[in-house]
């Protein structure tokens, strides 16, 4: 190193440049600038890294900057357009499961107006139902004959069926 060209600590770049130091910090790590040397703490950059800092920073990175904002704002005015696109696609999925459920609600309400009616009508009583021509407990005059005739059965067991 010679003893006569000057090293900078980011502080004075960013004074010279007349940007906030946390900027010139940003630059030098995504442009991976290493310095010339150190002392203490502090790093300290040659006369040439100054200069291309300051140069970023000039004037002719305010037309970059303006450049950036313009992609910038294009970028999110596809985004929004996306966006919008998103919303009115679950807008028409919100139409329809409304409609679904008022169709799910008719159904159910017609259902319970069957239910009603089931349980509105006169029920048979367990004396009608005994009454009830369909009742094989009582015979009926096609299926009477008289008497009921057992005929034994046959078999080891037969004796206990009698």
């Amino acid at each position: 190193m010679n003893n006569d060209e000057r090293l900078y600590k980011i502080s004075e770049i960013a004074d010279i440049a007349k940007v906030n130091k946390t900027k010139v910090w940003r630059y030098i790590r995504d442009n991976n600038i290493s310095e010339r040397s150190m002392k203490g703490n502090a790093k300290l950059y040659s006369e040439h890294t100054k200069d291309v800092i300051i140069k970023a920073f000039s004037n002719d990175s305010i037309h970059f900057a303006t450049e950036t904002k313009a992609d910038t704002s294009r970028i999110l005015l596809e985004q929004i357009e996306i966006l919008k696109g998103e919303l009115e696609r679950k807008n028409d999925q919100l139409d329809k499961m409304q409609s679904l459920l008022d169709q799910q609600q008719q159904l159910n309400l017609s259902t319970n107006r069957q239910n009603e009616k089931l349980l509105d009508a006169p029920q048979k009583t367990s004396e009608d139902a005994l009454k009830d021509d369909t009742d094989v407990l009582e015979p009926t005059e096609g299926n009477y004959k008289g008497e009921e005739v057992k005929t034994p059965k046959k078999g080891l067991f037969g004796w206990l069926r009698r």
